[in-house]
This record gives structure tokens, sequence and C-alpha cells, in this order.
């Protein structure tokens, strides 16, 4: 394989999107964003087809172009996602790769006072745009998203906020079960900024801006508390809650419970029947997950069989969080499948 190149079998079109809704956003964070359609080998030799519509999004401190990075003797996943319907190995599909980043990391794909409204652009900005641009199948029942980590955690909720639009979802180390992926590293946040940071976020991101990204350890936790802080537990006016003491790490209750709101585990009962009338429901994780979302991916899993979908294509594979693109075909495949017919 030739790292430097390949030749697409069907073609991108990329775009600057000029969103209203996130214009004004508490960040100031950019409102003109990056979007990346893909359209499949003979979308242009055959006018009158219409195709179904996957969504991607991005994990926490994604962004778009992150997609195609490569590692070492491996093809990124746009260029493996060319291959499968290249070689008819799954019903042709548009795709479609929506960036919401923001300078704390992420949305959450989630409208929040603390970051902006992600959940509103990506459903009521960017759906009807693409439907109206582009030849899909605009009927929920042909419609899919999908994503890892950050990603598979939006593709898990924004199915059930919005049923109207979502027929599909899968999900790959998706955030779910907080209290095994999130709260054992509450500890260490609060001991970082302990010794480091004086006790103080506001010292942290002074420190976190003023170098390279990720140069130390603790950056990540960190960030992740914060970020997730935004999305889960703002007030009305962007001001942000921490779900625990800054100096004994103890969870403060009315805070955390405003994050357990927003597990996916603990949605599932409120949204039953939503669920139940998915058409592709694909769970997967790595066992040596260093997150610990091999467990939220079963306990997932166990709450929609206890509302009764067991039609779920669920694999617990030997691997970890990272460096899992060649799974994405596994679930773009089976999305195209049930979401063509």
């Amino acid at each position: 394989m030739q790292p430097w190149s390949i030749d697409m079998q069907g073609r991108f079109e990329e775009i600057t999107f000029e969103s209203e809704v996130l214009k004004g956003n508490p960040l100031n964070d950019s409102y003109k964003r990056p979007l990346w359609i893909y359209l499949p080998p003979g979308y242009d030799k055959e006018p009158e087809r219409r195709y179904p519509s996957i969504y991607m999004i991005q994990g926490f401190t994604g962004q778009l172009d992150m997609w195609r990075n490569r590692s070492a003797f491996r093809k990124n996943f746009p260029e493996l996602a060319d291959e499968l319907f290249a070689r008819g190995e799954a019903p042709a599909c548009i795709l479609v790769w929506v960036d919401c980043w923001t300078s704390y990391g992420g949305s959450q794909f989630l409208d929040s006072p603390g970051t902006g409204r992600y959940h509103t652009y990506l459903c009521d900005e960017i759906v009807p745009w693409v439907d109206a641009h582009y030849r899909t199948l605009p009927q929920r029942e042909h419609r899919g998203i999908a994503g890892k980590s950050s990603g598979g955690y939006g593709a898990m909720i924004t199915p059930m906020l919005r049923p109207d639009l979502w027929g599909g979802l899968a999900t790959h180390a998706g955030d779910a079960l907080f209290e095994t992926c999130y709260q054992p590293e509450f500890r260490e946040t609060v001991r970082t900024l302990r010794d480091q940071y004086d006790g103080s976020f506001e010292k942290f991101w002074q420190d976190f801006r003023s170098r390279p990204a990720f140069t130390r350890r603790s950056d990540h936790t960190l960030l992740n508390d914060w970020g997730m802080a935004a999305c889960y537990s703002a007030d009305p006016d962007g001001t942000i809650h921490l779900p625990y003491d800054l100096e004994t790490g103890a969870l403060i209750p009315e805070v955390w419970e405003k994050w357990l709101v927003w597990d996916p585990v603990r949605m599932v009962p409120s949204h039953a029947e939503t669920l139940r009338n998915m058409r592709a429901i694909y769970i997967d994780a790595g066992r040596r997950d260093e997150f610990f979302l091999d467990l939220g991916a079963e306990a997932f899993r166990r709450a929609l069989e206890q509302i009764g979908v067991t039609d779920v294509y669920f694999e617990l594979f030997d691997g970890t969080h990272m460096a899992i693109e060649y799974r994405y075909t596994l679930s773009l495949k089976y999305l195209a499948e049930r979401l063509a017919s």
C-alpha cells in the first residue's frame, strides 16, 4: 500500500457550513464549520437513484480533518469506506462527516449553555441541508449515525432525542455507564489540581493554553472532566459546575445527578418505544478499553434487552480504545444493509 495517496472510487465534496444556531456560542468558537459529504461510486452516473445517509461524528477533542490521519501500514476510515462500497460489499450510501468540536474539546452533540447548540446544529441545520442538496432517501428509516467514544455517545443519544430523524445507530466504545467511565478519574483530577494548580481549574487552563497540548500526562483527564461538565451540568447563564468537591473528590449529588440524566444506559427506559422502532443498532468495544467503555457497552446492551430490544449487533473484541478504525467498516456495512432495505 502506498502511504501518500489513494484513488477514490467515490468522491468527497467539502464545504464550509455557516451555522445560524452556533452564532454567539458561549465559547466564541467558529460558527463556520467544515462539512464533508462522501458520494459513493456511481452517484454521478445514476441521476435518478437515491441513497441512505449515514452521519459520522467524532470523539472528544476530535476535529474533522483527523479522519484522514493514518497509522503506519493502515488506511484511514474514509479510504476503508470507499473500498467497501467500491467492492460492492455494502449497499451504497451517502456519508456525512460533521464537525462539532469546541475549544473545551467537544460538545457531546448536545445543546448546552456551556458550549452551544450542537444538537440543534446537527439535527435541524445539517440534516435538512444534506437532504436538500443530495439525493438521499430522506425518511428516518434510511438515516443512521455512527461514532466512537464521545462520537459513540452522540450516536446513542441523538436518535433517542430525535426519533423523527434517525433509524439506525452504531456506537464504538461510546461513553456510557458514567460511574465506571467518568467517576474513577475524578480523584485523579482533584489530586492534580491540588499538587500542580493550587486547586484551580483556571490555572490549569492558563497552563494548558500556554504550551503544546497533552504534554502533561494529566491533560486529558482534566480536559475531559471540565468538558463533560460544560455539556452536562452548566447553568442557563453558562456557569459550569463540577460534580465533585475540588478538595476531596466527594460527589456533589445534585450536580452528579445532572450528569446521570444524560447517561445512555439510564436514558433507555424513557425512550423504549423509539429504540424498539430502530432498524439497526450496532454496539462494540475493546475488552481492554482504557476507559472501561466495554462495561458501558454491555450495560447499554442489557438496558436494551430489558425493554425488549434484542435484534442488536453486539461484540466485545480483543482491543483497546485506540486504533480501532478497522472496526468502523463493520458497523458501516451493518447500517448500510439495514437502512437500504
